[in-house]
């Protein structure tokens, strides 16, 4: 328990035990004790920031409360003083741990960086802190280990456990060639990882960095209470000494009576819960987002995205994954579909391509045998040549394919087929063994296509349940690809065959009739981002160009956590609101029923003026406190 909150409780069982024995017969001059020594606890407790500000010349809520408890005090009411200093610092005291609930996910990011690594130095294994890897070394992460830092596994295969990055409960498989980030844990058998970056600049000190950022941003409600607090606790203050004024001279009260109205007036006065309402709230919100997977760069992205009313969305890399996948093997004249996609395989093993990545797995995964390919020729625009067990092989386009193999209805026709349904299709042939030549060889057909994130048309349902309308897909895709894709995600509508400049007209022109959001991948879709009224970028754990595009950044693949992510702004705004209606109630309430109250006999008696104001922020900080436990990606429709 922290100092504070421990003395701040020790000196409210002081108040109410001496309190208590203070209308017992020989035991009031204890009962005072008890008192004093209550508000000399509280004094030091909330002395020290009102003191901090006295002597830079501010007057704020420290001083306010500091004010009105002496001046209780000193006119004979130490009980009321020492009451409004016990709340006061216990209401900041549960404050604070309020903000460290908060603050836990920058705790819990800071939690997955391993203390120590194991790296290859001079032919064998050593361990070191991750702070000293340097790129280019090789480091082993066992199964129940952490990732030091960013990586390519190089050896090995196993499972990455993500979920307390990216929200995403399965575990991602890895292999030689695929990359892996700081903080995620090895849950299969141990990789050998080359390191890519540094811990200092690895993906997840970026996002730790962002979550900091984040979280010490202001909404615009908010930075205007930080700019009027002080002149507001000036204000109150001075009418606080003119209530004490004209109460005593001008309606006569005595000077007692007259200074309680005016200290009770001071109390219900103060702003407390009006400066915490905000936020408390924000905060909240950007740790339970940060929990999912979702980053919000601050209150002002939730704050757009909460005022979200339609949408533009980016196909390729955001509503598909942006890597093609083999779908199909279609095997024609003779030919059968292990010994095409081996050709194909043995052309492509060498590209970087991303269909020949797509081609190269498909076959390892099939265990299909890959010959060694010969004498290999990439003719721009048309495809790829080479020799393969002896024979000229092709892959590309029909016409070029035909050049070695003859006419084929066959091909044309499953090619035509293919492009009709949206996927991408590639013609495959090997001519006769004695060189090639055209007719009299075999061949047959790859269809690829680039495969649905997940998610992607529950986001579209659940962005439809939340009001935004229109859903406009805007791609740089065949318009045969592009409608396939939107009618099978549900897209209200979608334009394809568009330049960068296109999205960002028809961007504006959406947003014409409400705040347009804009969902890309934050890569290539930095212009549409960079016009959106609200950006949220879908990108992985190690995207720079995503982490550094949008106000609001996905780190997994779910595409679900983007309805879920407006339903919390939303949420938070909600909240906002209800806190801010509290805490002005509270003030304007109490202040009427202060003023008027001591004109008809009704005195606002000092304690029912400490409880309104401090219940008022205690309240303001539960209810923000209620978004920490807010419903999940999977449950918040329920």
């Amino acid at each position: 328990m922290p100092d504070e909150l421990r003395a701040s409780l020790s000196a409210g069982v002081m108040l109410f035990a001496g309190m208590g024995l203070g209308s017992l017969e020989g035991w009031s001059d204890l009962g005072r004790g008890l008192v004093w020594g209550s508000l000399g606890i509280g004094l030091m407790y909330g002395g020290v920031a009102a003191w901090e500000s006295a002597r830079r010349l501010r007057v704020d809520i420290d001083v306010l409360m500091v004010v009105a408890a002496v001046l209780a005090a000193g006119m004979g009411r130490p009980a009321e003083g020492s009451l409004l200093m016990f709340l006061f610092v216990v209401s900041g005291a549960l404050e604070d741990r309020a903000r460290q609930r908060t603050l836990r996910a920058v705790e819990a990011l800071h939690a997955l960086m391993p203390e120590r690594a194991l790296v290859r130095r001079g032919g064998a294994w050593e361990e070191t802190r991750p702070s000293e890897l340097r790129v280019g070394d090789r480091v082993l992460v066992r199964s129940g280990e952490r990732m030091p830092t960013d990586g390519v596994v190089v050896e090995g295969r196993g499972s990455m456990d993500q979920s307390t990055l990216t929200g995403e409960s399965l575990p991602r498989e890895v292999e030689a060639g695929d990359e892996v980030y700081a903080g995620t844990m090895s849950v299969g058998d141990p990789v050998e990882v080359e390191v890519t970056r540094e811990a200092a600049d690895s993906s997840l000190q970026k996002i730790l960095d962002l979550v900091v950022s984040a979280q010490s941003q202001r909404e615009p409600v908010q930075r205007v209470i930080d700019r009027l607090s002080e002149p507001y606790a000036v204000g109150v203050m001075a009418v606080s000494l003119l209530v004490f004024v004209v109460w005593w001279q001008g309606f006569g009260d005595g000077v007692g009576q007259a200074g309680r109205t005016a200290i009770a007036l001071l109390i219900v006065g103060s702003p407390c819960a009006l400066v915490i309402a905000t936020p408390t709230a924000t905060l909240a919100g950007i740790s339970r987002a940060a929990r999912s997977g979702v980053l919000f760069k601050g209150g002002q992205s939730m704050e757009r995205l909460s005022r979200m009313g339609s949408a533009c969305l980016d196909k390729t890399g955001t509503l598909t994954h942006g890597r093609p996948t083999l779908r199909e093997v279609v095997a024609l004249e003779g030919a059968t579909e292990a010994e095409v996609l081996g050709w194909a395989a043995a052309l492509e093993v060498g590209s970087t391509h991303p269909i020949s990545a797509a081609v190269v797995e498909a076959a390892r995964e099939r265990g299909v045998r890959v010959p060694e390919a010969e004498e290999i020729r990439d003719e721009a625009g048309r495809g790829l040549s080479g020799r393969v067990d002896g024979a000229e092989v092709r892959l590309g386009t029909v016409e070029y394919v035909e050049g070695l193999v003859g006419a084929s209805e066959g091909i044309r026709a499953r090619v035509k087929e293919a492009r009709e349904r949206g996927s991408l299709a590639v013609a495959v042939g090997r001519g006769g063994a004695g060189g090639g030549g055209a007719g009299g060889g075999i061949g047959g057909v790859l269809v690829l296509s680039d495969p649905l994130r997940p998610g992607a048309r529950e986001m579209v349902e659940g962005l439809h349940a939340l009001g935004v309308r229109p859903i406009v897909m805007l791609t740089g895709d065949h318009p045969t690809t592009a409608a396939l894709v939107a009618q099978e995600v549900g897209i209200d509508r979608w334009e394809a065959g568009l330049m960068p400049a296109d999205k960002v007209r028809l961007v504006r022109e959406v947003g014409r009739g409400s705040r347009v959001g804009v969902i890309g991948d934050g890569v290539n879709d930095a212009p549409a981002l960079a016009s959106a009224d609200a950006s949220i970028a879908i990108g992985s754990i190690g995207s720079d160009a995503a982490l550094g595009a949008a106000d609001i950044v996905l780190l997994g693949e779910d595409l679900r956590a983007v309805p879920w992510a407006v339903w919390l702004a939303r949420r938070v705004r909600r909240v906002v609101a209800f806190n801010l209606t509290v805490a002005l109630g509270v003030i304007v309430g109490m202040g009427v029923l202060t003023l008027v109250g001591s004109r008809v006999g009704r005195d606002v008696s000092l304690p029912t003026a400490v409880l309104a104001h401090e219940g008022g922020t205690l309240l303001v900080v539960a209810n923000s406190l209620r978004l920490l436990m807010a419903r999940g990606v999977e449950t918040w429709r329920r």
